[in-house]
């Protein structure tokens, strides 16, 4: 990132003392701990930290997976803890795409269709949705799999194949838990790219959870979960 990077003065994200305790048994466990956080559209974010950090425990609360224990995690303006279940999967699949570690893709499914869902659930026809579909699966090298199944893919195959379809639906922001762990360098700098035109051309705001040091430090931002606090890093 240079210093004269500017994104939106729209908070796309916004997290107000988020807590997140489990109880293991007689005590309780405090993972994230009244931690703040705010992305503006456009701006790329990437979340680093010790396995067992929380990494991943925040990312499903920012994606409405899980429910805090204390504080508020808002989205385009929504508070999440408004939402009933129902009402938050219809805004997770306007508002939220998701790549996760493992990518999650239905079996029985071509490439196409596993890209498409998102669109098919949200009520277009199956012939729009794949027709968008097949413009993400390209931009990510993988038209020419299109009519391939999860089983006949490699694993870097079925990551691409999970960006398509998480960016399929023009989300506002994009949750990413090690989106580059099975890619070649080759492959995962063709998506870093995908994501610079994306947070450029629609203020799409990026959350990437990484061990990966280059993935972070390409990003606009890099913080620190350590001890259930975000902590900015230098990211020159």
């Amino acid at each position: 990132m240079t210093s004269s990077t500017q994104h939106s003065t729209t908070v796309m994200l916004e997290c107000n003392s988020l807590t997140r305790v489990y109880s293991e048994g007689p005590q309780d466990l405090t993972v994230l701990d009244q931690l703040e956080l705010k992305v503006h559209a456009g701006e790329r974010v990437a979340i680093v930290g010790s396995s067992g950090s929380g990494k991943t425990t925040l990312l499903n609360l920012l994606g409405g997976l899980d429910r805090p224990s204390a504080g508020s995690v808002v989205i385009a303006g929504e508070p999440l803890a408004g939402l009933n279940e129902a009402a938050l999967g219809r805004f997770r699949n306007r508002y939220i795409g998701f790549v996760y570690q493992f990518h999650h893709l239905l079996a029985e499914f071509t490439a196409v269709e596993n890209a498409a869902l998102p669109l098919i659930i949200r009520g277009q026809s199956k012939k729009a949705a794949e027709q968008r579909a097949m413009q993400l699966l390209e931009r990510v090298g993988m038209k020419a799999r299109a009519d391939h199944k999860p089983g006949e893919l490699s694993g870097g195959e079925r990551q691409r194949v999970a960006i398509a379809r998480a960016l399929v639906t023009d989300p506002s922001l994009v949750l990413m838990d090690e989106p580059t762990g099975n890619l070649d360098q080759t492959t995962a700098s063709t998506i870093l790219a995908l994501m610079d035109e994306l947070a450029k051309e629609s203020a799409c705001a990026f959350v990437i959870v990484t061990h990966d040091v280059s993935l972070a430090a390409h990003q606009d931002r890099v913080l620190r979960l350590d001890s259930g606090q975000l902590i900015e890093q230098n990211n020159d």
